[in-house]
């Protein structure tokens, strides 16, 4: 197992400081509507594991990251700890299940607020995201560390956008008014990187809804940038997702051997 997440890290031989540590924080409260109904999201099975035990691994896999807090649904922590301690997970890496809140924003807060201290780095990832490659993950880790307050990975949009107005009436055609240069838009995936203090005094400010913590750093008035995404690291949100995302894991571990 690694060293006591409760413990402060062993300073860095070179400077005498305590080396950086960087913990992952997972929200898996939701519920996951648009794939049906069922299980929560996360809990869905990929491959015959829960999407969540492969997201907790991808985050695991980096050897920066050696604390992992998973949000569960409201209730459900015991449930998802017991998932989790029956698959095999990277021993380097300690695993911390907390309930979660009733919106995501409000479940990364709690999973923030679970965080022991020694930890500088904060990433926020998507449980539904089971499937980026440690690379990814490294390369966010990276941009944090050289500064970066906060860092989200980011791919260059391939299809032409739209921006609408509501329709008329449910149901009628939406008029388009614009058409936005997609060469400066990316779609941005996770995990989104953090400075620890940055993403804390920013879940402490903002209280408007927002779609990602980055969004709430730029509230700050503070710089985010980007790093390459990947292209494995899509969300599972729809039945057609889940099609493609077998059909990635069918791939890796045929090219793999496992």
């Amino acid at each position: 197992m690694s060293d006591d997440p409760l413990q402060p890290p062993s300073p860095n031989p070179a400077s005498g400081r305590p080396a950086a540590r960087t913990a992952a924080v997972i929200p898996a409260a939701g519920r996951g509507v648009r794939l049906g109904p069922g299980a929560p999201k996360a809990l869905r099975a990929l491959g015959g594991t829960p999407m969540l035990v492969h997201a907790v691994r991808a985050m695991a896999d980096s050897r920066a990251v050696s604390l992992v807090v998973v949000v569960a649904p409201p209730g459900g922590a015991d449930e998802v700890k017991s998932l989790l301690d029956a698959h095999a997970l990277p021993e380097r890496t300690d695993v911390l299940v907390v309930p979660g809140g009733e919106s995501r924003q409000e479940s990364v807060k709690l999973g923030l607020d679970a965080l022991p201290g020694g930890y500088d780095i904060v990433l926020v990832h998507d449980a539904a995201r089971p499937l980026v490659p440690v690379d990814a993950v490294d390369a966010v880790i990276e941009a944090v560390r050289d500064g970066a307050p906060a860092v989200v990975p980011a791919l260059p949009l391939a299809d032409t956008v739209k921006q609408v107005a509501p329709a008329a009436a449910p149901g009628e055609p939406e008029p388009v008014v614009a058409t936005p240069d997609r060469f400066a838009l990316r779609a941005v995936q996770t995990p989104q990187g953090f400075d620890r203090d940055t993403l804390v005094r920013a879940h402490e400010t903002v209280t408007d809804d927002v779609t990602d913590d980055a969004s709430m750093v730029e509230r700050l008035g503070l710089t985010v940038v980007t790093v390459p995404g990947h292209e494995e690291a899509f969300k599972v949100t729809r039945p057609l997702d889940l099609v493609l995302a077998e059909a990635v894991l069918a791939r890796r571990r045929l090219n793999d051997g496992f």
